[in-house]
């Protein structure tokens, strides 16, 4: 197998962002970087708030700005306007759809063991209230998609499966569902999907109205480059009366989407700074930074697999295409548990300058890098020339 080529950088790209240049900035995938841009675009609204708290937030142009942003995300990721909301994040999309789909005391709410922890989390948590059961089915790392799309199917229990919570892209993993075929088959017994698509808008072209999926949510902090706090949830026609919104407001009589997004004085301020980002994307070219991004993952999980030690055959492939982080499995017993995963990245950050993520997943370590265009190759490398030391010094 060939070494893959270093990606040619975008120029100025690390420019656009004001991270601190002392730190290899390896984990986009977790809080994503606001360019400076966007930065100065949601500074001037809070200035605008601050001018005049009063007309920003009691005027019926709020509720206008808010809708209009609404439509120039939604047209970005193909999802209904009049079927979407913005919300803060996929966690909190999460327990507003367990809130809203009334489950029972025999239902079960069906996940895959890459789901995100706090996903995970909310679900038992709401299965407990309503006694309900939470189930989970293994999907091996690397597993094609006609074998992800058989195990969930077989995994269905018509009658029993009251939802069905899935990655778009996994978090701990960097795997790729094939969330349409997923929905198709969980549509056979007529049971709800709920595709976490956290990673997914501006990583990977998308059209949300053709997954099907009667609840779909993904966040335009990380690689669409918003604001934090911006995420946009999109909720099939049959779902929408029946959306039970977190938090009651002025705008609860309208139902959804606006019942959702009006939370009084909230700062909607990244909300509204959102398409901010997209114009950046589509400034440097979506394309172009796509491509980098894909190749520079897949040339840093070379680099640092080999410095553990990891023949290629060894590296778990990209978890599919288009996807802009890759994994490097950890030596075994290494942040095997998730305190142990939290430590390591923690004295990779402190000791050798580098945010990385480190999760435990199936028993084993897993290391993921992103990519983004402030990264350069050399990012890697000077991660791949430290990281043993460290790993030999944590194991004496």
């Amino acid at each position: 197998m060939t070494a893959p080529e270093i990606p040619r950088p975008i120029p100025g790209a690390r420019l656009l962002f004001s991270l601190d240049p002392s730190v290899s900035h390896l984990n986009h995938g977790s809080f994503g970087a606001v360019p400076i841009s966007v930065q100065r675009a949601q500074q001037r609204l809070r200035d605008e708030v601050e001018a005049n708290p009063l007309r920003f937030y009691g005027s019926s142009g709020l509720m206008d700005r808010i809708v209009h942003t609404r439509r120039h995300l939604a047209a970005f990721l193909g999802a209904d306007p009049d079927g979407s909301a913005l919300v803060p994040n996929t966690t909190a999309a999460v327990s507003l759809i367990l809130q809203s789909v009334g489950l029972r005391a025999a239902d079960e709410v069906l996940l895959t063991d890459h789901a995100y922890g706090a996903v995970t989390t909310a679900v038992r948590r709401q299965c407990r209230r309503s006694g309900a059961t939470a189930r989970t089915v293994a999907v091996p790392l690397g597993a094609s998609a006609a074998d992800v799309t058989a195990r969930i199917r077989a995994a269905l229990r018509p009658g029993r499966t009251r939802l069905l919570v899935v990655d778009q892209v996994a978090s701990a993993t960097a795997a790729l569902f094939p969330v349409r075929e997923i929905v198709a088959a969980a549509r056979e017994h007529d049971i709800p999907v709920l595709v976490d698509a956290a990673h997914v808008p501006g990583m990977l072209p998308v059209d949300v109205s053709a997954i099907g999926a009667d609840f779909w949510v993904g966040n335009l902090h990380k690689w669409g480059w918003a604001p934090r706090g911006t995420a946009l949830l999109t909720v099939a026609p049959a779902w929408r009366r029946r959306i039970d919104p977190l938090v009651v407001s002025w705008e609860h009589d309208e139902g959804f989407p606006l019942s959702v997004e009006f939370q009084g004085t909230i700062d909607y301020t990244s909300w509204l700074a959102a398409p901010a980002g997209v114009f950046a994307l589509r400034t440097l070219g979506l394309e172009a930074v796509r491509e980098h991004n894909v190749a520079l993952a897949a040339y840093g999980q070379r680099v640092v697999g080999e410095a553990l030690g990891l023949a290629p055959a060894d590296l778990p492939g990209p978890g599919g295409p288009g996807v802009s982080m890759r994994v490097v499995p950890l030596p075994a017993g290494l942040a095997s548990t998730p305190p142990e995963a939290f430590e390591l990245r923690l004295r990779i950050a402190d000791k050798l300058a580098a945010e990385v993520a480190v999760n435990a997943w199936g028993g084993r370590g897993l290391l993921r890098l992103s990519a983004q265009i402030y990264n350069r190759p050399e990012d890697y490398h000077l991660l791949a020339e430290r990281l043993p030391a460290l790993i030999r010094e944590m194991r004496r």
